[in-house]
């Protein structure tokens, strides 16, 4: 089980965790998506303080100041206990599924768009749920099919399927599934692993995610969202 971060118990500094990948392809933690999908699995306390530090967000985009106290009451669960106070407890679980990161003792990192589920987490949905997730994931990936060319429309799949940590088997797998070309999908599922991975740490002096690729990797990434 993972160690319970050491949040301190009377304010917490907010600001925003920039993803340059996730931001553009995820989903608002105040959207339908979060809502159906996400709510069994982070649970409704976390999913409420998402909602509600976005707000925050909105509100000051450079970050704010929230009172524990305050914050816990606003969604129903008590601050006392000590480190295992169930408000800090929800706090752990979204550094746990990566919703948010502590930086130093009182800055936690949260993110403004969730990405959408692994497949891993999607077999862990109820079955109604997994299949309209299912059908919702084809219905997105047939439509890009008739109005991209091949090269961009695939890899701009797989980009979405690795941003939460996808290994490239289960990439092209599912892509696979989707019936690209084998060929297609193994390389496709590389070119998004890397990618991924250098977006998440560019080079000192790049302004942006565009600025650590090639020219001819440019189109996928723009055309993501």
């Amino acid at each position: 089980m993972p160690t319970q971060p050491a949040f301190p118990t009377s304010q917490l500094r907010i600001e925003a965790w920039d993803d340059p990948i996730i931001d553009r392809l995820g989903h608002d933690p105040r959207s339908t998506y979060v809502e159906t999908y996400w709510l069994g699995i982070l649970g409704p306390s976390a999913c409420w303080l998402l909602r509600r530090m976005a707000d925050g967000l909105d509100a000051d985009p450079d970050g704010f100041d929230m009172d524990l106290a305050d914050a816990a009451a606003a969604i129903g669960l008590r601050l006392n206990g000590g480190r295992h106070a169930p408000f800090l407890r929800t706090l752990g679980r979204l550094c746990q599924f990566r919703m948010a990161r502590q930086c130093g003792p009182d800055v936690l990192e949260v993110r403004r768009r969730l990405p959408p589920l692994t497949l891993a987490q999607v077999d862990r949905l109820p079955v109604g749920l997994r299949d309209r997730h299912r059908a919702r994931i084809a219905e997105q990936g047939q439509r890009k099919i008739t109005t991209d060319d091949p090269t961009r429309r695939i890899r701009r799949l797989a980009l979405t399927l690795v941003q939460l940590g996808e290994d490239r088997d289960a990439t092209a797998r599912q892509l696979r599934e989707w019936r690209f070309d084998t060929g297609l999908c193994d390389t496709a599922a590389g070119w998004a692993w890397n990618i991924r991975h250098r977006l998440a740490a560019p080079p000192s002096g790049t302004t942006g995610p565009s600025a650590v690729l090639d020219p001819e990797e440019r189109p996928a990434l723009d055309g993501a969202a």
